[in-house]
Formats: structure tokens, C-alpha cells, sequence
């Protein structure tokens, strides 16, 4: 246990990190870490440094398995079940997909055009951009496992129940007509050898650090400031734990930013510090994540009102009560 101990706060807290980084910012740039700037650029360099680091291991080891898993096989194995555990499977593979919301919409149309069920490709699109392997670990590297393993398991019940519910609806009318006409063309899966496995994981690695780089570096600035530099007073004011509208606040302020997991974790951990409930936090984590403007003005274009807005409810409703259920029995998990 004590090796296990270790390892998790040498590896994933990286405190050799924040001690090399508080050597750095108090012996070169002469300031202490317990004043505000001091504290703000040591908060800023090891966040950043942490989050890169753990980035890029976990990306290019998740894509390196992911290359097993191109979206013709994807598609072939979604095939094979239906009914729940078809949204069970959908969501699951939603984990495998390091993508913010974005980016996972191309393929939410290839399954479709595909002729897989709407349900299941909307559990799909619900947890990929709310739930990956890389966010377990950056979770626990902030927090501890078991927050981690709880976000992830409600990330995958609120993903099945809302493309259950989806399917239940029969909204497939609600999807563009030309998604359905986009046709997909099955050809063979070249068998990839280690080495183009490789390339591929590199070039994902590259791919996705360049579209995130700049929300990390944002949502790290964020929590620098929200750690240092406003009072505590006025965050509880607005979403302390005895604020019954605080999951509210946090779920609808997060939609209209946009950034991926990577990004809101370093303002999650910082609103934590502050004393802000821990559903509160996760709550506006998965409103940024899976309820971006972005994404749903995206969506938007390859569904119609009806189907956008009974996804966005289901989602939103779904988050909130995640929300107040962390900020009740939250304190069994810290």
C-alpha cells in the first residue's frame, strides 16, 4: 500500500514536479510560493508541465491502442448487438476516443450514414468528449482514484441512459436527410504493422496537443488565478456548497465556453481548493465538455430543433442531477 502510495503521488501528483518548481520560483525568480505571485507562477509552470507530461503518455498509449479500433471495425462491432447493451458498448468505445465534442461529430455522422442505431451513436457522442482513459488519470493526479473512477462511471450511465432515452423517442426523422444519404463505402482493413502503429499514435498525439494546447494554457491561467488571486468569499458567495442554485450556476456558465477535459481540470482543481462542492465543480466540467456552444451550433447542422433540443436536455438534466448528488455524498470520496 505504502509503494502504491508512492508511486501514485511521484507518477501522477508529480510531487517532484512542485518541488522543482518551488525551488525554480523561489531560489531564481526570488519569490514565495505563499504570496500571490509567487504561488500563481508556481500553480501556472507545474500545472502546465504536469498536464503535458501525462498528455502526451496517455494520448499517443491510447492511440496506439485505438489504431485497433479504426472506425470501419468500430462500426462493424457496434453492429453485432442492439437494444442497451448496443448504447453500453457505444458508450464504452466513446472512452477509447481521446476527442473533445467537436471533433467526435464526423463520426457520430459516419455511424449513422452507417446505419447504426441513433441511440447508440449519441451514447457514442455523449462520452467521448465527457469520458476518456486519460481523464481517469488526470483526475486522479488532481484528486484522488476514487473521484476519478465515480466521474467515470456517471459519465457512462448518464451516455447509455441518454441514447436510451434518444431511442426510445424514434427521432431518426430529426436527422438531416443528407446524413443518411452519406454513404459509406466498406473496404478492407490493411492489417498495420508496429511501426505504422507508431506514426499513427505520434500523429495523434500531434494532432490533438495542437488543437488543446492553447485551452490548457487558458484553463491552467484560470486556476491561477481563481488559487491566488480571488477571495474565497466571493466564489462561495456564488457557488459554495450551502448555495442551493450552485449546480445551476456552474452546468450553464460552462456552455458557452469551449475547451476539453484538459482544459477545465486546472480551474476544477483551483474552485476545489476554494471550497466549492465537488458536484458543483464536475458539473461545470461537463458542461464545458459535453455541452459546449460550439459543438451544439456543429450539431446543429446535421440535426434538426426537436432532436437537438431533447438531446441537450436530457444531457443538461442528467448533469445536474450528477451534480447534486456529488455535493451530497461527495464527501465519502475525498
Amino acid at each position: 500500500m505504502m509503494i502504491f502510495g508512492w508511486l501514485n503521488d511521484q507518477l501522477l501528483k508529480m510531487e517532484w514536479l512542485s518541488n522543482l518548481v518551488t525551488l525554480l520560483v523561489e531560489k531564481v525568480f526570488g519569490l514565495s510560493v505563499q504570496e500571490r505571485l509567487g504561488g500563481s507562477i508556481q500553480f501556472f509552470l507545474y500545472d502546465v508541465v504536469k498536464i503535458f507530461i501525462l498528455l502526451s503518455v496517455l494520448i499517443f498509449t491510447i492511440s496506439y491502442v485505438q489504431s485497433f479500433f479504426p472506425p470501419e471495425r468500430t462500426k462493424q462491432i457496434l453492429g453485432r448487438y442492439n437494444g442497451i447493451s448496443a448504447n453500453i458498448l457505444g458508450a464504452l468505445l466513446g472512452t477509447i476516443t481521446p476527442f473533445c465534442s467537436c471533433s467526435s461529430i464526423p463520426l457520430f455522422i459516419g455511424f449513422t450514414s452507417a446505419g447504426l442505431p441513433l441511440g447508440v451513436t449519441f451514447s457514442f457522442l455523449i462520452s467521448s468528449p465527457l469520458v476518456d482513459l486519460a481523464s481517469v488519470i488526470l483526475l486522479a493526479s488532481i484528486f484522488n482514484w476514487k473521484v476519478a473512477i465515480a466521474y467515470v462511471l456517471v459519465g457512462l450511465v448518464l451516455a447509455v441512459v441518454g441514447g436510451t432515452i434518444i431511442s426510445k423517442a424514434k427521432l431518426e426523422n430529426y436527422v438531416e436527410p443528407f446524413v443518411y444519404g452519406n454513404k459509406i463505402i466498406d473496404v478492407g482493413q490493411e492489417e498495420l504493422t508496429r511501426a505504422d502503429r507508431i506514426n499513427f499514435a505520434k500523429d495523434q498525439l500531434k494532432d490533438i496537443v495542437k488543437k488543446v494546447w492553447i485551452y490548457i494554457l487558458i484553463g491552467v491561467g484560470i486556476g491561477a488565478a481563481i488559487h491566488n488571486w480571488i477571495p474565497e468569499d466571493i466564489i462561495s458567495a456564488v457557488l459554495g456548497q450551502d448555495k442551493w442554485f450552485s449546480v445551476l450556476v456552474a452546468t450553464f456558465v460552462g456552455v458557452p465556453m469551449y475547451a476539453d477535459i484538459f482544459g477545465t481540470l486546472p480551474i476544477a482543481e483551483a474552485l476545489v481548493f476554494k471550497g466549492v462542492g465537488l458536484g458543483t465543480v464536475l458539473s461545470f466540467m461537463m458542461g464545458v465538455t459535453a455541452l459546449s456552444l460550439p459543438s451544439l451550433i456543429m450539431l446543429k447542422q446535421v440535426v434538426k430543433t426537436k432532436l437537438l433540443a431533447v438531446f441537450f436536455s436530457v444531457v443538461t438534466i442528467g448533469i445536474i442531477i450528477i451534480g447534486y448528488a456529488f455535493n451530497i455524498f461527495g464527501y465519502l470520496l475525498m
